[in-house]
């Protein structure tokens, strides 16, 4: 067998810190100013005359509880070890009982076979990443290949070359990277998901190098991860994630011998501190959006899984109701997220998958009020995601999964399809999976698998086109084909009413594809590490909408926040059998020293086309510019002038008609301004095309777009003229070739033959 990297406890990297250091740096702040917990002092202030009594009080007894933990720290309290006999006894009690309360699929003997039988193809690739991770490689979110050293440092973002301190978790700002690079990244080592790929492949070959690698990796970061000490430890979330994480590595492996007492023993020792530290510090007033559920389904597997530590049964009964209360709070009637997020949608659904299995897998009740809500949020996502099935980045999408049973690319829903579709019975959700996922092998095991099978797979009986009002958001498509046209409009908030944290300034924004291919698309999220791409990202300049004067809708207050929360109106939705049609409007310009209204209205005649109708109403000069992201396709001007976007054998024509003379351009990984960015997943960054209309007029102004669809590449694009009248410019089109005519009114756009009368 060849040599091993080793999987120690030495620290390395910049500004390295030896385990045995840490009462150095104890009490000192790791960077210039205020230390966190001033600067969390001072905000909380300010914020004082908007808090209610419950908050005043839950926020003291955490920030004492954080006092209170940097003394004990302080005092290097440890746990006495328990007798060797005792630990043998946990570890055999453990292998008996874990099985029965924990995931069917996880549990069974027989998963490994099964799923050798129904997806062969996976296996590959499952070992190939487990092999990476013997050898100290890592893949984490967009990065590949990944090296924290040898042995690995916990505390190192090998991205930035950073490395955070080691002193007590309340002393530390994530958001400072400058001072310890992306914690983000630092933070999904440290989720230990990719310990479940080690136990996977254990389960699927018997290899027991796969078991002791991840008993040597668990030991390393036992010893250099003191409990409340370093930046694993600064988010009560990521603690959370680590329970479950931790409570599959353990059942997958618990007939390995390299699972021994000792090494059992002190998991379970930290288990229970790990809980001790979600319930103390749970994001009730922080963070509560997802951040609070991942905290509460901690517990929750803490508590289930762990019935022997003595604060399991209360960690179960907080877990479950957080969850149970939140999923309406954070759910809308409608489906949606309030955080404006599909990334944070699936995983808002992943988390409460898990939480319904192993209720129904411990007997434990569960109100029926969530089971549908969860179906109403999988029914959005099943409704927005493009005809070949990805779903569009809507707001932050960072990569971040619950527990990646499989690996897949951020916009794969398959996983969380296929297990719905054997949980509720829902042959639309089977369609959407596309097959067998392996998920559901691991959740649901063998009765999951037949629970899918008998489901005859079909898409979805409702109409294709769908308003989901309280969200916000508008879907126009004329079928469920992998070769239907779909639009996406954005007519909803900017992110939750909290602080917006993961929400864009996209309001008014689409998103399109055509026959199947996604031509427009939002362009994601980048890093959140780096300020100026963190502004860009989620700026209007980035998305497909209008901007005014230069200005975003919103300006970030931070990277997380925002200065002022613009809002979007719909004013009017309508959809036939042939047509669909939306009015929105937005108040974000409403700043300017000159007020400015943006209405946009939208038409798609199915099967043909759409027509977008911006009007801009202000009473002075302003520079006003029409924005198209596309996704990686080529996109040429040509006379007319016409864009056209190419892809898969197919293609969208864009024209856009003033009476303002419009000037086109086509920009594509511009750094001075930034311009023609898409991030696929969190850290990656690659240019792509994006066309600007921009023109300098006195308002109101109207710009009307045509996006055609173009099954022929290489036709010529039609000869399209626009009618011209007062105010505000253009009052329709006509469609030399077709004798048709696009009229544009007040309060709606309709096309006609050429020789009606367009006010009949």
């Amino acid at each position: 067998m060849p040599p091993r990297k080793r999987v120690g406890t030495q620290d390395i990297g910049p500004r390295a810190v030896r385990a045995g250091d840490g009462n150095r740096y104890r009490g000192r702040r790791p960077c210039g100013g205020a230390s966190p917990s001033e600067r969390t002092l001072t905000m909380n202030l300010r914020r004082l005359p908007q808090m209610n009594v419950a908050e005043v009080a839950g926020r003291t007894r955490q920030e004492v509880s954080k006092w209170w933990d940097r003394m004990a720290v302080s005092g290097a309290r440890r746990r006495p070890a328990g007798s060797a006999l005792e630990s043998e006894r946990q570890l055999e009690s453990f292998r008996a009982a874990a099985p029965g309360r924990f995931f069917a699929g996880a549990a069974d003997d027989g998963t490994p076979a099964l799923l050798a039988e129904r997806r062969p193809d996976l296996l590959p690739d499952l070992i190939a990443g487990a092999e990476r991770s013997l050898d100290g490689h890592f893949d984490l979110l967009g990065y590949r290949g990944l090296s924290f050293g040898d042995p690995v440092d916990w505390r190192f973002d090998p991205i930035s070359r950073r490395r955070s301190p080691l002193v007590h978790w309340s002393r530390l700002d994530p958001l400072d990277s400058a001072s310890g690079g992306d914690s983000k990244v630092v933070w999904e080592l440290n989720r230990h998901q990719w310990l479940v790929d080690l136990g996977q492949a254990y389960r699927m070959t018997g290899d027991e190098r796969y078991g002791e690698a991840l008993a040597a990796y668990v030991t390393g970061w036992l010893e250099s991860n003191p409990v409340g000490v370093g930046i694993n430890w600064a988010s009560s979330l990521e603690v959370a994630l680590r329970l479950v994480a931790w409570s599959w590595a353990l059942v997958l492996v618990r007939r390995s011998p390299a699972l021994t007492p000792d090494l059992f023993a002190r998991m379970s020792a930290s288990v229970e501190d790990h809980a001790t530290h979600v319930e103390r510090y749970l994001s009730y007033y922080f963070s509560p959006n997802t951040h609070l559920t991942g905290e509460a389904l901690g517990l929750f597997y803490a508590g289930t899984v762990f019935p022997e530590l003595s604060g399991a049964r209360r960690w179960r009964e907080q877990g479950a109701r957080i969850l149970i209360e939140e999923s309406s709070r954070q759910v809308r009637a409608d489906g949606v997220y309030f955080e404006q997020s599909t990334c944070y949608q699936r995983y808002t659904v992943e988390i409460a998958l898990h939480f319904l299995i192993l209720c129904a897998r411990n007997g434990v009740p569960v109100p029926a009020a969530l089971g549908e809500r969860l179906q109403a949020m999988l029914d959005f996502l099943l409704a927005v995601r493009f005809p070949r099935g990805q779903a569009p980045h809507i707001g932050d999408s960072d990569g971040g999964w619950l527990l990646p049973l499989a690996r897949r690319a951020p916009g794969d829903l398959r996983g969380v399809f296929g297990t719905a579709a054997a949980l509720f019975g829902r042959c639309d959700y089977a369609w959407a999976a596309g097959g067998v996922v392996p998920e559901l092998l691991w959740l649901l095991g063998r009765s999951g698998l037949a629970a899918f099978e008998s489901l005859r797979a079909a898409p979805p009986s409702v109409a294709p086109s769908r308003l989901f009002a309280d969200g916000g958001y508008v879907v126009m498509r004329d079928g469920w084909g992998e070769a239907a046209h779909h639009l996406v409009f954005d007519v909803g908030p900017l992110g939750c009413s909290a602080s917006g944290g993961h929400g864009h300034a996209d309001l008014l924004s689409i998103q399109c594809a055509a026959f199947g291919e996604a031509f427009l698309i939002d362009p994601g999220t980048g890093t959140y590490a780096d300020p100026a791409w963190r502004s860009f990202f989620r700026s209007s300049a980035a998305h497909s909408t209008v901007m005014v004067d230069g200005e975003s809708q919103a300006v970030p207050g931070g990277p997380f926040d925002w200065r002022q929360r613009p809002r979007a109106r719909l004013n009017r939705w309508l959809s036939t059998a042939s047509f669909d049609f939306a009015d929105a409007e937005h108040n974000a310009y409403g700043r300017l020293p000159d007020p400015v209204r943006h209405r946009r209205r939208v038409l798609f005649l199915k099967h043909r086309y759409w027509v977008l109708v911006d009007d801009l109403e202000g009473a002075e000069k302003h520079c006003v510019e029409l924005r198209f992201q596309f996704g990686p396709v080529e996109v040429t001007l040509e006379p007319g002038p016409w864009a056209r976007a190419t892809a898969g054998g197919r293609s969208l024509l864009v024209r856009a008609f003033s009476v303002s003379p419009l000037h086109e351009r086509i920009s594509q990984g511009r750094q001075e301004p930034m311009e023609g960015w898409v991030s696929p997943d969190y850290g990656q960054r690659h240019p792509a095309p994006m066309i600007v209309c921009s023109t300098a007029a006195r308002l109101p102004l109207r710009i009307v777009t045509l996006l055609l669809p173009s099954a022929d590449p290489a036709a010529p694009p039609p000869a399209v003229r626009p009618l011209r009248g007062e105010p505000g410019g253009v009052t329709g089109l006509v469609f030399d070739a077709t004798h048709e005519t696009l009229s544009i009114g007040p309060d709606r756009v309709w096309a006609h033959s050429s020789s009606t009368d367009p006010s009949s």
